[in-house]
């Protein structure tokens, strides 16, 4: 009986865990590693274990350093079920379709340069019909339904309150008559965060593996970080430059389109000219909008009310790339929110190309940028770009919205684990070393036993002691 920790151990992304018993082996989650160039390539490289041994997957939520080498693990020879929520299902059609697609159209152009070089071509991390498969393998799971994934293993998901059909995963695992439950937080949503539900309360566990994304800070109350981005809308208008908006397509940039359609008319929105400029954005916003039995009980409210909760006037859908093309020739009144969410990719790129050197122009930044991103240079001050080998010079102004953020705070995180009963042991996952040592000495303070495990570290669940590679400790 032991927990393999395979990815997200030390770092935020590429998320991966493996249980396994004498019979049996599940995987929870199976994400892609994302930042730099060198980060990125670690995707290809085969998986630490043997994939025909796995028996399930089960998904926490649809982001792709959760789900994002699903498909690859399927091109790899795996043959099961993959257990998801429903609204993660269907947010997973679209974004492995995405990530397939732009695995294919990224290898196409690199092989076009090879082939000027007399080089042998590369093949894609995984294509379209390898996403296809994966998301057949997909077995929806709601809310609270006692689930037996293997011999000896059961599994319940609980609404984790970070994007629509996120989940904390309850396991019981019984080997040999000794039974252990084990809690896997997932990414835990910030509590108070609009449209969905907090995080559920879990009173019981064995160990809790539990993310440290925001270990070491509090964001800002949700009305300071909207009058801050009142503040940043304001300031834009006065400089009669364009806003953008680098976002995720799937959470953050629904909480925006929520927000900007509840201040509208206080905010004077009627100034600007609003583009969604992400194809992937647009369809998960309609899957969010489909979805309102999960909502919070305000944003229900307002559906009820005026219907769908992310529509306003003067906002404007942007599907193809000729579209897009045409939001470049604003020079101002344009709110152009696309992604990536850490200007690593998409059509964000093309936006900052065509505006972060003018001092007239405004960025806000309202997620987490990961190291070795374009996201986090700007965030950390960076004077230029390097964009598609041109050096970009930045005179615009960058806004930093901490408080929009998906994932809970310090406070957060504590106060969710605070909740168990018996104050069970904790293994920190999915933060950097500096969060997650900052969250590891708290959890200690509270005489809690806590662990930081390494990558590849092997923990016995019988005994609760490492076996292989250990922990930060």
């Amino acid at each position: 009986m032991q927990l393999h920790f395979f990815g997200a151990a030390q770092e935020v992304t590429g998320s991966c865990h493996l249980l396994r018993t004498g019979s049996a082996s599940v995987l929870i989650d199976c994400g892609l590693i994302q930042g730099g160039p060198k980060d990125e390539a670690r995707n290809a490289q085969p998986f630490p274990f043997d994939v025909h041994s796995i028996d399930a997957v089960i998904l926490t939520h649809a982001h792709l350093d959760h789900s994002g080498r699903l498909p690859l693990l399927v091109k790899s020879g795996y043959k099961g079920p993959i257990y998801a929520h429903p609204a993660t299902a269907d947010l997973c059609k679209i974004m492995l379709r995405d990530a397939a697609h732009l695995n294919e159209k990224e290898t196409e152009w690199t092989n076009r340069k090879r082939l000027r070089k007399q080089l042998a071509p590369l093949e894609p991390l995984y294509t379209l019909a390898d996403a296809g498969k994966a998301l057949r393998r997909i077995v929806t799971v709601d809310y609270g339904t006692l689930q037996d994934i293997v011999p000896g293993l059961r599994m319940r998901l609980r609404d984790a309150g970070h994007i629509l059909g996120s989940c904390i995963v309850e396991t019981w695992i019984t080997e040999s008559g000794i039974e252990r439950k084990l809690v896997f937080s997932g990414d835990l949503g910030h509590t108070g965060a609009p449209i969905l539900r907090d995080p559920e309360l879990i009173h019981d566990a064995d160990l809790v593996v539990m993310e440290s994304t925001y270990g070491n800070r509090q964001h800002r109350s949700w009305a300071d970080t909207e009058t801050e981005l009142q503040q940043a809308l304001e300031s834009a208008a006065q400089h009669r430059g364009n806003i953008l908006i680098p976002a995720f397509a799937v959470g953050r940039t629904q909480e925006l389109l929520y927000t900007l359609a509840r201040h509208y008319a206080e905010w004077e929105l009627h100034r600007w000219t609003v583009f969604l400029d992400s194809p992937m954005a647009i369809e998960a916003t309609d899957v969010y909008a489909r979805h309102a039995e999960l909502y919070d009980a305000e944003a229900m409210r307002i559906q009820h009310r005026q219907g769908n909760p992310f529509e306003f006037p003067k906002l404007h859908y942007s599907h193809t790339a000729l579209q897009s093309m045409a939001i470049n020739r604003i020079e101002s009144g344009a709110i152009i929110i696309a992604g990536s969410g850490m200007c690593d990719g998409g059509r964000i790129k093309h936006h900052l190309k065509h505006n972060v050197w003018r001092a007239n122009c405004h960025v806000i930044i309202t997620g987490y940028q990961a190291r070795g991103t374009p996201g986090r240079a700007l965030v950390d001050g960076a004077h230029a770009l390097r964009l598609w080998g041109e050096t970009i010079r930045i005179a615009a102004t960058v806004h930093t919205l901490g408080g929009l953020s998906a994932h809970a705070d310090q406070t957060g995180l504590l106060a969710w684990y605070r909740a168990f009963r018996n104050a069970p042991p904790v293994a920190l996952v999915h933060g950097e070393p500096e969060s997650m040592s900052v969250l590891h000495a708290l959890l200690e303070q509270d005489n809690v036993k806590v662990w930081s495990p390494l990558p590849n570290s092997v923990l016995d669940l019988l005994d609760l002691r490492f076996i292989a590679s250990g922990s930060i400790t």
